[in-house]
C-alpha cells in the first residue's frame, strides 16, 4: 500500500460514497490549490484539476487505463466548476495513478504550462505503462545494464552530440548495438567484477563492425555499496534533466525506457541498487580487440551450435582505449 492510499484513497473512502456523487480532497502535495483526489461510488480513483472558462480543455479516451474529460463537476468536497477529469480504470494501476498525481503537482506548481499542457505532457508518458505494463521488476543484471546504458547517453553523448543523441539509442529498440548512427556505433558494457575488467559477450554479431563507419566499446567498472550516491532512478532522473525542455527527444527517451521494461511504479525497489562508478573507459573495436565475429566462422557455426556466448577480458589493452573520461575525446 502507497503512502497516497493511506493519506488521500483511504480517508476518502471512510467519508462514504452515495449515488452519482464525487467525494474530493486536496492532494497533499500540491500547493497550486488546483488539483484535487476523488472517488466516485465506484471507488475509481480520480484526478481534479479546477481550469477557468476561458482555459482549453482536453479530452482523450486513447489511453488503455486512463479516461481523460473537461467538464463541469459538482461533489463533496469541491464547488461546482469546470475541471479536468482524470479517471483510473485499471485497478491494478492504482501505483502508476499516484505517480501521476505527483507528477501533474509538480507540473501544475511550476507554472510553464497551462493545465491542459500540464496534463497531455503526463499522460502521454504515463499512456506507455498501460500499453507495455512491466510485468516484473528487471533483473539485477538488467538494472545495472540499463544503469550503464543511460550513463553513457547522460555524461558522455549528449554533452558531445547534443539531445538529439537520445535518437541514437537503439538497444533497447533490438538493434546490433546499444547505440547507433551513421558514423559510428557504440556498444555499451558493465561490469562488477573485483578482478580483470571482463564482460559478457552475447553472440558472434555483437562486436561486429557496422556496415557504416567504425565501432566503440563503452567499459562501465562499478562496485554495489550502500554509501553509494548513484541508482537507477538517480541517473534516470539526470537524463530527463537534461532533456527538459526538449519535449521529442524527451519523449524519445521515455519510449525507450519503457521498451527497456523499466518503470517509476518499481522506483523505491530500484533505489536498493546502489552503485559507485569505480572507473569508465572507451575503447575502439579494432582488428586487435578481444573478440568473435563471423570472420572467425566462414563456414557458419559448427553443425549443432545455434548461439555463442563469451567473455572478453580487457585487461592488457590499454593500448585500445582512446577515452577514460568525456573530457578526453572532441567527439564521439
Amino acid at each position: 500500500m502507497s503512502e497516497l492510499s493511506e493519506v488521500v484513497w483511504d480517508k476518502l473512502k471512510l467519508d462514504g460514497i452515495r449515488g452519482s456523487t464525487l467525494w474530493a480532497r486536496r492532494a497533499p502535495f500540491d500547493s497550486s490549490d488546483r488539483l484535487l483526489a476523488a472517488l466516485d461510488a465506484g471507488e475509481r480513483r480520480h484526478w481534479l484539476i479546477r481550469v477557468e472558462s476561458q482555459e482549453e480543455a482536453i479530452n482523450d479516451l486513447k489511453s488503455r487505463g486512463l479516461t481523460v474529460h473537461t467538464q463541469e463537476l459538482e461533489g463533496i468536497g469541491h464547488p461546482l466548476g469546470r475541471y479536468i477529469d482524470i479517471v483510473c480504470l485499471d485497478s491494478a494501476g492504482h501505483d502508476a495513478f499516484d505517480l501521476i498525481g505527483k507528477e501533474l503537482a509538480a507540473r501544475l506548481d511550476s507554472h510553464i504550462e497551462s493545465p491542459s499542457e500540464c496534463v497531455a505532457r503526463v499522460i502521454a508518458k504515463w499512456r506507455r505503462f498501460w500499453e507495455h505494463r512491466p510485468k516484473n521488476v528487471l533483473t539485477k543484471d538488467a538494472q545495472i545494464g540499463l544503469f550503464a546504458e543511460i550513463w553513457f547517453l547522460a555524461w558522455w553523448m549528449i554533452p558531445k552530440r547534443g539531445v538529439s543523441a537520445v535518437a541514437a539509442w537503439r538497444g533497447p529498440f533490438g538493434s546490433r548495438h546499444d547505440f547507433e548512427w551513421i558514423a559510428r556505433s557504440v556498444e555499451v558494457k558493465a561490469t562488477l567484477s573485483v578482478g580483470t575488467r571482463g564482460h559478457r559477450i552475447n553472440g558472434i554479431d555483437q562486436l561486429a563492425p557496422p556496415e557504416t563507419g567504425d565501432l566503440l566499446l563503452f567499459s562501465l567498472h562499478l562496485r554495489e555499496e550502500q554509501g553509494a550516491s548513484n541508482t537507477l532512478p538517480s541517473v534516470i532522473a539526470a537524463c530527463r534533466e537534461l532533456l527538459l525542455q526538449h519535449e521529442e527527444e524527451l519523449d524519445q527517451f521515455e519510449a525507450a525506457l519503457s521498451q527497456s521494461g523499466y518503470s517509476d511504479v518499481y522506483r523505491d525497489e530500484y533505489e536498493n541498487l546502489r552503485i559507485r562508478v569505480v572507473d569508465e573507459r572507451l575503447y575502439r573495436v579494432s582488428d586487435d580487440f578481444p573478440r568473435l565475429t563471423p570472420k572467425n566462422f566462414p563456414s557458419g557455426l559448427p553443425i549443432g551450435v545455434s548461439g555463442v556466448q563469451y567473455e572478453i577480458s580487457l585487461s592488457g589493452f590499454d593500448q585500445l582505449c582512446i577515452a577514460r573520461r568525456p573530457q578526453d575525446i572532441s567527439e564521439i
